[in-house]
């Protein structure tokens, strides 16, 4: 069995590999909250990757609830590096569960639903998958007065996992799922097919314009609590905030290319960013 140590290094390099900018966002904590981060992002990216690359998403997916279910009643053998540094994190922290289960639940609806209709739609998803992250997120934060900074959390979890549906509509739609609501392609007159062509029209600019302000509105709502962070979290937040805001402008100006082209901030940028903070 790895060290505790060992366990939280685990969970460090699979942030890394999977996103630098919210490993670089959160570099800025103190040790123990940023080692917390790393396990709570680990298991984000275990659901995840269940449900994107499993062979048996839907059986896998039950069998990791069940796991957690075990891990919460204190049944389940800590041989996992993932479990190892979790079961610090719940006992350090005033952990939110239900945050952790919502966002499953979240995950599922990915095995069983590939459209949404409206805004309002995608944006509950969003919530479900990513503006939990924000609740799992806020009692390491800011354990002191989490409950207060509930709003925002979920408004800047919810306005990344819009981000992440407007860079990653090629990628999606390779899956089979389109998360543009329906509501909003018959306005701008965007059809299933240019989707599927991956064409680049005004018309689709138009839709991505409008679900990126809808977007930008809730980075806005997110920062308007960061006053209320502990000082050692402001700074982290608000990186990661301004960072992958920063994901927006880089697809406009790679013109809108979201099916042939992964937009990302680079280091320098990234760095900018935060000497601006």
């Amino acid at each position: 069995m790895k060290t505790l140590e060992e366990a939280y290094q685990d969970c460090h390099t699979i942030i890394n590999r999977h996103s630098k900018t919210f490993s670089k966002a959160f570099s800025l904590l103190p040790s123990g909250k940023r080692k917390a981060v790393w396990a709570i992002y680990a298991f984000c990216r275990s659901v995840d990757d269940i449900v994107d690359d499993g062979e048996n998403p839907v059986e896998e997916l039950a069998e990791f609830e069940r796991q957690f279910t075990l891990f919460l009643e204190k049944q389940l053998p800590l041989d996992h590096s993932m479990w190892t540094a979790l079961d610090d994190v719940f006992t350090k922290f005033p952990v939110d569960k239900q945050a952790f289960t919502d966002m499953i639940t979240g995950q599922k609806m990915d095995l069983v639903k590939s459209r949404y209709q409206t805004m309002e739609e995608v944006e509950l998803y969003s919530y479900y998958v990513a503006g939990t992250v924000g609740l799992m997120l806020l009692p390491i934060l800011a354990p002191k007065n989490h409950e207060q900074l509930e709003v925002g959390g979920k408004a800047l979890g919810t306005a990344m996992q819009i981000t992440n549906i407007l860079r990653d509509i090629g990628e999606d739609i390779q899956r089979g799922r389109i998360y543009l609501p329906q509501d909003l392609m018959d306005k701008h007159g965007v059809s299933v097919e240019q989707i599927q062509a991956g064409k680049v029209t005004d018309a689709f600019i138009d839709l991505w314009e409008e679900m990126a302000e809808r977007a930008e509105q809730l980075y806005d709502m997110a920062l308007e609590s960061i006053d209320y962070y502990p000082i050692d979290a402001r700074f982290p937040v608000k990186g990661a905030a301004y960072m992958y805001r920063a994901i927006l402008n880089s697809v406009r100006r790679n013109h809108y290319d979201v099916y042939t082209t992964r937009s990302f901030i680079t280091q320098e940028e990234k760095q900018d960013i935060l000497s601006q903070l």
